[in-house]
């Protein structure tokens, strides 16, 4: 049924990295200005949508080796997924473990049928016999996709990831505006949540699986992008057109009442076309601009100073947490770190052996000892050692 068809894929993040984009600057031969924040490490996500325009939670998979507190926090989903690897990739542990503990999970109670299909690619994490196993046993069909052909079938990459990543350039050009020239982990997660929010509408990702052909089902979505169509090449222009008026396409001012800006600027072109230029008008043109100026500086500066404000608390809250390590490897969801955050900060502040009471916290100082036998003396001239020397 089209209800249980889904398909997830793998995509990357460079936490830093505003977008790709073609920019005009002037030949400047003296020392580059840097205009994105500097962290190039790498981040993958695993995400999963379906056919009804509902998506998976995601898997985002961190570079390092051990869960820090720091980055789970109750302002995210908590069925958020956090792993790890060695170099922020996937790997087939970690695509097995997304199979049966994040889509197995959440689907299951989805089913409309018997079977479910699952669209990928031929990554080699997908590919596994343990992955193959696994979805046997649950009545999962798997569907791998031809080889460079993700741009035209996959509906990930067709639909949702291009909106998702230039969401997401987004949220860290303003972070840059902000004053924040390092993007570390927290603050993807906040940047990933709020371009995750707009890019993942369902909407957007019906789209997707209409695009592709799958849902509703039309092979010729595809099909009329893989041949080549010939067009009738366009006639020139003959000199009855070269002779028509300039103004032979402009639209006639109505005496009516205009419904937006653009019949408002078209009427008001009109009278100044009509109405003789007077002084009275020239300096009230000029009044009215003046005004236009200062109220959208007001409201560009009054929209500035709020981020600030926003930021500056966020940073607050950021330094205030405090670091510590909550798990070694795997996986974890948001709601299972914030859990073991809690217990960790219960554990530091009672100790298993008790409370801490003031004089056991009270050090005192190691009694002095001689340098030559090591006895405990209170003066070295005691020392018979140091007598026999002498």
């Amino acid at each position: 049924m089209d209800e249980d068809i889904y398909n997830f894929d793998e995509t990357g993040f460079q936490m830093g990295v505003i977008a790709t984009a073609k920019v005009v600057t002037g030949a400047n031969r003296g020392k580059p200005v840097s205009v994105q924040p500097g962290n190039r490490e790498w981040v993958t996500v695993i995400d999963c949508i379906s056919s009804y325009g509902w998506n998976v939670p995601p898997v985002i998979i961190f570079e390092g080796k051990v869960h820090q507190s720091t980055w789970y926090s109750d302002t995210l989903p908590l069925d958020w997924v956090i792993g790890v690897s060695e170099n922020g990739w996937t790997d087939n542990e970690l695509g097995l473990t997304w199979l049966k503990h994040v889509f197995e999970k959440h689907t299951t109670h989805r089913m409309k049928g018997v079977y479910r299909l699952l669209i990928l690619d031929g990554h080699g994490s997908h590919v596994t016999p343990e992955f193959d196993l696994f979805c046997k046993e649950h009545l999962i069909i798997t569907l791998c996709m031809p080889p460079h052909s993700s741009h035209l079938l996959q509906p990930l990459d067709v639909g949702c990831f291009a909106v998702l990543k230039r969401s997401y350039g987004r949220q860290i050009e303003g972070y840059m505006r902000n004053g924040v020239n390092h993007i570390d982990k927290p603050d993807f997660l906040a940047a990933y949540h709020a371009a995750r929010t707009e890019a993942m509408t369902l909407a957007n990702v019906q789209s997707s699986f209409a695009a592709t052909g799958l849902v509703p089902h039309d092979p010729e979505r595809v099909l009329s992008k893989l041949h080549a169509q010939l067009k009738t090449p366009t006639p020139p222009s003959t000199s009855h057109a070269a002779n028509a008026p300039a103004n032979a396409n402009t639209q006639s001012w109505a005496f009516e009442t205009p419904h937006d800006t653009a019949q408002l600027a078209l009427q008001a072109n009109a009278i100044k076309r009509t109405a003789l230029p007077t002084p009275t008008n020239r300096a009230l043109d000029q009044l009215v601009k003046g005004c236009q100026l200062a109220m959208n500086s007001a409201v560009l500066l009054a929209e500035e100073n709020r981020q600030l404000r926003h930021e500056n608390e966020r940073q607050k809250k950021k330094r205030a947490k405090k670091r510590t390590f909550i798990g070694n490897g795997g996986v974890l969801t948001m709601e299972e770190g914030i859990a073991r955050q809690d217990k960790s900060q219960v554990t530091n502040t009672v100790p298993e052996s008790g409370p801490v009471t003031e004089e056991a916290s009270v050090q005192t100082r190691a009694p002095r000892m001689c340098s030559l036998c090591r006895s405990l003396l209170h003066t070295a001239r005691t020392c018979p050692t140091k007598q026999v020397s002498n």
